[in-house]
């Protein structure tokens, strides 16, 4: 018995293959188109009951006729048709997923996989399949019934706390929209509602479980996401029920189906339309980075603000400060007190005056009496002078007195100015603790309200009680 390595069995698969297959025709619909960019392309092509690997490299591009429903590239080039021989030109054909087509091309083993493909050298196109017509028709009556107005979708919260996600619970495109919501936001609650997401069954399963997000009443965004597909993966998606539950859905639609280059009727219906599951986590919540560099940025704000208005403050008490220290008692004292001074000393310099000018006046007298009169009038006049010296001693004593008289009285005034004095006839002084003000009136306290009572040895605290 012979035993065949791998290697030598793929050889051999390769050889025949080839050999019975050198150019062949195939028809069928486009699944699963892949753009890399390498600038070669990779689809399935399929008729419904089985499927074909196909590879189209970039250089046999220019080597297919006909137009896709994207459009064409407007470089005339020229080619050869392998069937016919014949020179031919026109723009490069674009397809896309759902088309039918036409491969011209042989048949081949890739090694590595064990694989066979077909690698198409001429592509033409025969048509947009059944899948993409009943998307498009589906598309134009949806629009017309106003599934897709801007105007009824509801704008998704940033930064949600309680997120409903709808997908297959063991599928990659919840682990992808958990793995990324981990690392974002400050924290959410999430709960998958379990829906098969390909299949006939998919498109009542994935309507009823958004019903239901709406009826619990509990999320505040939903989330309907699904990983890459062909067309036909992806149809449950496409479907009128799918449609009808997103547009009576009560919380915001977030649709994140297949990839980006990849278009579904609940991305249309849906309240926002994301690239892929990833990008819905992306969305919803900002990276932690970028949270934690905003908190520390409103902190720097908040010390800034801060020192301003301590900068405010401080500079309107000093202004009080200084309009209290004018007003108060003391500083009222004081300022008496040294006006006071001043009448002193004027008083006193004028006494002063006074007795100078009178003693001046009396001196000029006496010397014009003794020149003017005998000893007898000299004798008469020193009497009388000496009388009147008396007279003016006395005068001048009541003078001062008086003076004296009304220093004293001021001086008392002054010391009936002064707060303290009231307390030395047992008085007291008493202030209110929460405003520093003196009590004036009961109306101005409230029960339970601290009292400063100041007497003449020392303060005693109290409270009021009112009855």
């Amino acid at each position: 018995m012979k035993i065949f390595s791998v290697s030598d069995i793929t050889r051999a698969v390769k050889d025949v293959l080839e050999a019975e297959f050198p150019f062949i025709w195939v028809k069928g619909q486009v699944t699963n188109l892949a753009r890399p960019a390498s600038g070669h392309i990779y689809f399935t092509l399929t008729d419904g009951e089985a499927g074909i690997s196909v590879v189209w490299f970039k250089g046999n591009q220019r080597g297919s006729v006909g137009e896709g429903p994207a459009g064409s590239s407007d470089e005339e080039t020229e080619r050869i048709n392998p069937l016919t021989g014949e020179v031919e030109s026109g723009g490069t054909l674009k397809i896309e997923d759902g088309m039918e087509i036409l491969c011209a091309g042989h048949m081949n083993v890739y090694p590595p996989r064990g694989s066979y493909q077909l690698i198409a050298e001429l592509i033409q196109e025969q048509g947009v399949g059944d899948l993409r017509l009943a998307f498009e028709a589906m598309k134009r009556k949806l629009a017309d019934k106003g599934y897709f107005s801007e105007d009824r979708k509801m704008e998704i919260p940033r930064s949600p706390s309680k997120v409903a996600v709808v997908t297959a619970p063991s599928g990659a495109a919840i682990m992808d929209f958990l793995r990324i919501a981990e690392g974002r936001g400050t924290g959410a609650e999430i709960r998958i509602y379990p829906s098969l997401v390909q299949g006939d069954k998919a498109p009542g399963q994935i309507a009823k479980a958004i019903d239901k997000v709406c009826d619990d009443g509990w999320a505040e965004v939903l989330v309907l996401i699904r990983g890459g597909g062909s067309l036909e993966d992806l149809w449950a998606f496409n479907t009128e029920s799918v449609a009808d539950a997103l547009f009576r859905s009560n919380v915001p639609v977030v649709c994140g189906v297949g990839h980006e280059v990849d278009t579904s009727i609940a991305d249309y219906v849906a309240d926002k339309r994301v690239a892929t599951p990833s990008h819905a986590a992306q969305e919803l919540w900002p990276r932690r980075e970028t949270l934690m560099q905003g908190v520390d940025e409103l902190e720097s704000k908040l010390i800034r603000s801060y020192d301003n208005f301590l900068e405010v403050r401080k500079s309107s008490l000093e202004t009080l400060r200084k309009g209290l220290s004018w007003l108060s008692p003391s500083q009222r004292i004081d300022r008496l007190l040294e006006s006071f001074s001043d009448e002193q000393l004027r008083l006193k310099r004028g006494a002063d005056l006074f007795v100078e000018r009178k003693t001046s006046e009396l001196g000029s007298l006496v010397y014009r009496l003794c020149g003017s009169f005998d000893e007898r009038r000299f004798d008469s006049l020193d009497k009388e002078l000496s009388d009147l010296s008396a007279r003016l001693e006395r005068s001048g004593k009541v003078f001062i007195d008086n003076k004296i008289s009304e220093f004293d009285n001021m001086a008392n005034s002054l010391r009936m100015l002064d707060p303290e004095m009231p307390l030395e006839r047992g008085y007291s002084l008493v202030t209110v603790e929460k405003s520093g003000t003196f009590l004036r009136s009961p109306d101005e306290v409230m029960d339970g309200d601290g009292l400063l009572v100041r007497v003449k040895s020392g303060e005693i605290r109290a409270k009021v009680v009112i009855k």
